[in-house]
């Protein structure tokens, strides 16, 4: 049985570039989005964990977040995890909720994330690239096992290299507009 899935290669990719989606929507332009705490995982009981599944996040205001710790033993953890998540946010502890303003962008900070941006879209291309690998791998080893001869192989990791472009093309355009969001151009 072939071991090359186009569809499996285009599902991948394009769950590299979802992925991406995801860890830009986490970068802030200005204003309280609670999908900023997505990437902040905090140790409790043992193992890191999104802080989604220890608090309610909420953003009560435009410009202030709001993390409701379901433990209050776990308030501690919250608040080292959200300030050494490298966002730019100091949480104000009030009992167990922690209140996070949401400062303005300053040139500085804006470059930063612009930085932030490239390398989240550095490691969507390198994971795009990781499967046109793998796809083209298993074309190598449906040629060596006579399923497919040396013509349709070649076809094969042209149209793989074609979905590979589109994708880090996909990739570079959302890139860029999230650049420009955060450069405020």
């Amino acid at each position: 049985m072939a071991q090359y899935d186009k569809a499996d290669l285009e599902r991948r990719m394009h769950g590299a570039v979802e992925s991406l989606k995801g860890d830009l929507a986490g970068l802030r332009t200005g204003r309280a989005n609670i999908q900023l705490l997505d990437p902040v995982t905090v140790e409790v009981y043992g193992a890191h964990m999104p802080l989604n599944q220890v608090a309610t996040v909420s953003a009560p205001e435009p410009r202030m977040l709001s993390v409701q710790v379901w433990d209050k033993t776990n308030v501690g953890p919250c608040d080292k995890a959200i300030r050494s998540a490298g966002l730019g946010l100091n949480p104000i502890v009030d009992g167990q909720t922690l209140r996070l303003p949401i400062p303005d962008l300053t040139e500085e900070r804006r470059k930063e994330l612009a930085k932030l941006a490239s390398k989240y879209a550095e490691g969507a291309r390198i994971a795009v690239r990781n499967v046109r690998r793998d796809g083209m791998d298993s074309l190598k080893v449906d040629e060596k096992k006579g399923e497919i001869s040396e013509d349709e192989r070649k076809r094969l990791e042209t149209e793989v290299q074609k979905l590979t472009d589109s994708t880090i093309a996909d990739i570079d355009a959302v890139t860029a507009a999230k650049e420009k969001e955060i450069l405020g151009q």
